[in-house]
């Protein structure tokens, strides 16, 4: 039968369920990659050491960039339970607004307090990045949620991706000024926030406002199983318990072992890859400094790198390995090779040599993020799972925070870029290390526990005459029987 065929034996309120599903799916994938292009991002850095800004590099270094960590550290958390509180649709305002501040911060501010400010504003639009990701899955069917968070994924690369591109032909091609950049930039995030002023506020959440009855075709919350089923509860109850009891479920999730090998890779890693991407561009401009702004291939760069990262992902996809025997030396493996590209980004003299290292360090790292993604919700229902990515952000914040306090902050060691970046060798290296002696560890208990299995298995053939010597086996069923 044809599909119009088809269609037309649909009841009406489906086909307008049909509609209404695909409005929604066309309308949040645009919003996801225009909000992304921000063509100036890729370079801030040369912006702000050029003749635009004038800053010293030990004033971006050591006073402007660790502001971002500290921000995001700061209002992790109060957004976390506000996107739910509020049901996404402010905070993802809030996030438009931010940016609009970013980049008039970038246009119009001349002191390093204007500078500081500006990173505090991108730490809340980090910080607000769980609001679309947590949005999409509140406004659609369960059985939809893998499709809408393949399209959403897919359009924000895509947006970044283009923005690069977009930035870096503007910059190469057009001669356009680092300023003229950032004057586009906010023209761009400015219509983003019209788009997020159109879009539908759900009517339910993870945590908080779930609706009595489950009538929206949502899973029950893992709430609602720990209290017995009663997924009401008064109001002032289910705020002052939820997040405890779903805290105390978590702890006791942390006893397997693939979860915690993988949260705690999360953490460890996570800290160090975004401690990376903040001072990689002052890295460029210390290796190459570039006098003419056409010569600086910061947004191609992040192009190959976003392509990579998404063809890493895709690929992990297909892996089919057992991952409870050889997580381990998977994850020791990428880390070697990560800590090496470190080492390589930080003693070479070679831009291009540099640029190559830092997309392979890139790639290497998304490779990995999906497979900890399905490692970490495998076992776990819809709200536990946003709780665990919840709690694992929160604490590689905090070690992103401690080592930049030891670090790069001026009040600490306030070290340069290149000695930070041997710090960062260092900690990739530690970790490598005690990855890889995991995995002997487990490599070890698995030869043990199957040479066991071995002599189990020689001494029950030896065992059966004497115990039952006139039973024989039925060929029927494989079994022993008198």
């Amino acid at each position: 039968m044809p599909k119009k065929d088809d269609d037309a034996k649909k009841p009406a309120s489906e086909t307008a369920t049909d509609q209404r599903w695909k409005l929604q799916v066309f309308y949040l994938c645009f919003y996801g990659f225009m909000t992304q292009i921000r063509p100036g991002e890729s370079f801030i850095t040369p912006y702000l050491l050029g003749a635009d800004k004038n800053f010293t590099q030990t004033e971006v270094t050591n006073v402007i960039t660790p502001v971002l960590t500290y921000s995001y550290m700061a209002v992790l958390v109060p957004i976390f339970l506000l996107t739910d509180y509020l049901r996404y649709k402010p905070v993802l305002v809030l996030q438009s607004l931010s940016h609009i501040s970013i980049w008039l911060l970038l246009v119009l501010g001349t002191s390093v307090l204007a500078m500081q400010l500006m990173e505090f504003f991108y730490g809340v639009t980090m910080a607000a990045r769980i609001a679309y990701s947590s949005y999409i899955f509140s406004l659609v069917a369960p059985s939809r949620y893998q499709r809408m968070a393949s399209y959403s994924r897919s359009a924000v690369l895509l947006g970044v991706f283009t923005s690069s591109v977009l930035g870096q032909l503007c910059v190469t091609l057009g001669g356009v000024s680092f300023l003229t950049l950032n004057y586009i930039s906010l023209g761009f995030v400015s219509f983003g926030l019209i788009l997020t002023l159109f879009l539908e506020r759900p009517r339910r959440s993870l945590f908080f406002n779930r609706p009595g009855g489950a009538g929206d075709g949502a899973a029950p919350a893992e709430l609602d199983k720990m209290a017995g089923g009663d997924g009401g509860g008064g109001p002032g109850g289910w705020r002052e318990a939820a997040l405890c009891r779903m805290l105390r479920e978590v702890g006791a999730l942390a006893r397997q072992p693939q979860l915690r090998l993988w949260s705690l890779w999360w953490v460890f890693n996570s800290a160090g890859y975004y401690l990376m991407l903040y001072y990689v561009q002052i890295l460029w401009n210390e290796i190459y400094p570039a006098m003419d702004n056409r010569r600086v291939y910061n947004g191609g760069v992040d192009a190959a790198s976003t392509l990579l990262g998404a063809g890493a992902s895709f690929a992990a996809g297909y892996m089919k390995i057992r991952w409870t025997l050889w997580s381990e030396l998977v994850i020791g493996v990428v880390t070697a090779f990560q800590a090496g590209l470190l080492l390589l980004m930080n003693t070479t003299s070679n831009i291009w040599l540099c640029y190559a290292a830092y997309v392979l360090f890139r790639g290497s790292h998304q490779f990995l993020v999906p497979i900890a993604i399905f490692q970490i919700a495998t076992s776990l229902s819809k709200e536990l799972c946003a709780l665990v990515f919840g709690v694992n952000t929160f604490f590689a914040t905090v070690l992103k925070t401690i080592i930049t306090i030891i670090v790069a902050d001026k009040r600490g060691l306030g070290l340069s870029v290149h000695p930070q970046f041997y710090v960062y060798f260092g900690y990739f290296t530690l970790l490598a290390v005690v990855y890889l002696l995991a995995a002997v560890g487990v490599g070890i208990r698995h030869s043990r526990q199957k040479q066991l299995a071995e002599l189990a298995l020689a001494k029950e053939p030896c065992q059966l005459p004497a115990e039952a010597p006139a039973q024989e086996k039925s060929p029927e069923a494989g079994t022993v029987r008198a």
